[in-house]
């Protein structure tokens, strides 16, 4: 694992630097395999990311977009990962239909749902599941108590290490999210971080001992690149 910490001035300029890193492996990506796969998260620190990326011209056709985690609910619900995602961005710009692969939440249960999108990232990635197929990019926020996509501290869904795809648990609602080990196959994974809110989970993420389940982040460790851009609130204590 190559990991690089960076601590931008504020929030525009985290957007800025992850816009810039984006590019960079998108472009590679297009370069080296015809094509660019990127798993997005939601909440507020990617919008003005997603909303930057809409202003660029870019071979829209060879890029495919997913979704690390989402909420249990329908699509055009307000709550919806995918449809901030795509008023922010998707919506702007010429990007083929069937190049979005959104989250079914509108199974019979979130299980079903989680099935139906392992199955759906194993038939894109032509995957025989004995190996976990690898995204170009995974961008993850993280929570104040140091969860990622929907792994939450002390739930059973950080014990699925032979799937894709699991139930996450907040507060007794269902999510869908990729599992640790998926993410983990990935080719860069890159965490945006702002507030200093996020300093005491960033502390126990970054130190040196302590529970994985407990603080979920620290369960990432991708066989790529590992990137954590940080704004200067959150990144305080660990600029050197």
């Amino acid at each position: 694992m190559n990991k690089t910490v960076e601590v931008l001035p504020d929030q525009s300029a985290l957007v800025a630097r992850a816009l810039e890193l984006i590019l960079s492996k998108l472009k590679t990506a297009i370069e080296q395999r015809g094509q660019f796969t990127i798993a997005l998260s939601g909440g507020s620190t990617p919008k003005p990311l997603y909303e930057a990326i809409a202003t660029q011209k870019l071979p829209w056709d060879k890029i495919h977009i997913f979704w690390g985690d989402e909420r249990y609910v329908p699509p055009d619900h307000p709550d919806s990962n995918e449809l901030m995602t795509r008023r922010a961005w998707l919506d702007r710009v010429d990007i083929p239909t069937a190049n979005i692969h959104p989250v079914p939440t509108l199974e019979a249960n979130p299980e079903l749902a989680a099935e139906k999108y392992e199955q759906q990232l194993k038939e894109f990635f032509n995957s025989s599941g004995v190996e976990f197929p690898a995204l170009d990019v995974v961008l993850l926020g993280m929570g104040d108590d140091a969860h990622t996509a929907s792994l939450f501290p002390h739930t059973e869904a950080l014990k699925v290490r032979d799937r894709l795809v699991t139930v996450g648990n907040k507060d007794g609602n269902p999510r869908i999210s990729f599992t640790y080990p998926f993410i983990n196959s990935a080719r860069s994974v890159i965490f945006l971080v702002a507030g200093a809110n996020k300093r005491p989970a960033l502390a126990q993420v970054f130190a040196p001992v302590a529970d994985d389940f407990t603080y979920p982040s620290r369960l990432i460790k991708p066989q790529g690149e590992l990137w954590w851009l940080l704004d200067a609130a959150a990144g305080l204590e660990l600029q050197h």
